[in-house]
């Protein structure tokens, strides 16, 4: 009888401690998946963000917005013709 008792003690263990592992198993699961969640909104936000960016950085460089720039705040103004040089390598 002794010996039924000390296996039944140790699979009684066993089965607790193996439930034990899998609550935190799911547990850990859980909240690695709410980090990915987290983490893929993030991602998004730096994506639209990025876009917006690029939009921005185009709008800011094109070539109109430049010359007039150049040409009301540092009062730049195209060379005449007979000022150009042209020089060939």
């Amino acid at each position: 009888m002794k010996g039924y008792a000390r296996i039944l003690t140790v699979l009684i263990c066993g089965v607790f401690l193996s439930a034990l592992a899998v609550t935190y198993a799911k547990h850990q699961s859980r909240r690695l998946f709410i980090e990915l969640q987290a983490l893929n909104t993030e991602r998004d936000n730096l994506e639209i963000e990025w876009g917006r960016l690029q939009l921005e950085q185009s709008t800011w460089a094109a070539p109109n917005r430049i010359e007039e720039i150049a040409h009301q705040r540092l009062q730049m103004q195209l060379p005449q013709a007979e000022k150009i040089v042209i020089i060939s390598p």
